[in-house]
């Protein structure tokens, strides 16, 4: 990796790359790979896990096709019992595809802690508008019955359910709205009476996965209710969510799970309605390419 790195930043730089600066580029790649390396180990021994051995087979016992491409899998340890987790945490899977190639994914926890059971909910990417599709969701979809073992890590994360008893408004779009699940099953079970405001935006209702499941979870709460919005928006990925319609407390924490646009989209429109910065949260699907701080 190292050589691939200083080879493309001479490439890149051309003749800029003397031999004094390759040495500092050459010296920060071991700086930031020693540090990795330490937070990898810490992260490791917090969650116990053996980094020589961090797979667990788990069984698949359970399979609800939740739509025509979103499906949810129920996985038990093949020996052991579930480890427990908070909601809004994932689990690595990984497959072994026909080319014989070893691909390990993230899936959110779509449901909370506390069964014998884990269970993922998984979109099929298809292959539309000239890009691939999906290897591992379409391989999943295919051979992810019950009695298919798979290789599982423990739970991992830390966009987690919000603390406290303060109102939240928990918001997404697409397949986003796995950590939702996971978030609205806890709070059922535990904080009944915590004011909860669901919103959520999708192509189409058939295309809304765990919605029947999430409107029986909020019926039973003392303060709950969601809201829908369908139609193809301009990312293309689900409804223009419109926070306008929606009267949200001051101070109220917001989590976000969608695309990029769609969150920033949502964030602008929450900040306006005098929520302030700090107390909105969000999850990406794919690699953080949002700092943390985002201008408004």
């Amino acid at each position: 990796m190292q050589r691939y790195l200083l080879a493309a930043i001479g490439k890149v730089l051309g003749e800029a790359v003397t031999p004094a600066v390759a040495a500092a580029w050459d010296e920060v790649y071991w700086l930031f790979a020693t540090a990795l390396i330490a937070e990898e180990a810490r992260l490791y021994a917090l969650s116990g896990v053996d980094p020589e051995e961090p797979w667990q087979p788990y069984r698949v016992t359970g399979r609800v096709d939740e739509t025509d491409d979103v499906f949810s899998l129920l996985l038990e340890p093949v020996d052991g019992t579930v480890p427990a987790y908070e909601p809004g945490q994932y689990i690595s899977i990984a497959v072994d595809l026909p080319d014989g190639v070893r691909q390990p994914r993230q899936y959110t926890l779509s449901s909370a802690s506390g069964s014998d059971a884990l269970r993922i909910t998984v979109k099929r990417v298809r292959a539309e508008d000239g890009r691939p599709a999906g290897q591992v969701s379409s391989f999943l979809h295919e051979h992810a019955v019950p009695g298919a073992v798979f290789d599982v890590t423990k739970p991992a994360g830390d966009v987690t359910l919000a603390p406290g008893s303060g109102p939240l408004v928990l918001v997404s779009a697409g397949i986003g709205i796995t950590p939702v699940a996971a978030y609205v099953d806890e709070l059922a079970r535990r904080q009944p009476e915590r004011p909860v405001r669901v919103l959520h935006a999708d192509r189409t209702q058939e295309e809304h996965p765990l919605r029947d499941e999430i409107a029986e979870r909020l019926a039973g709460m003392a303060d709950a209710s969601s809201r829908a919005w369908y139609a193809e928006g301009a990312d293309g990925r689900g409804g223009r969510l419109d926070l306008s319609e929606v009267d949200l407390s001051p101070d109220a924490t917001v989590f976000m799970c969608g695309s990029l646009p769609f969150m920033q989209q949502v964030r602008h429109a929450a900040i306006a309605q005098g929520i302030v910065p700090e107390a909105i949260r969000y999850e990406v699907f794919g690699p953080d390419m949002w700092i943390q701080r985002p201008a408004a």
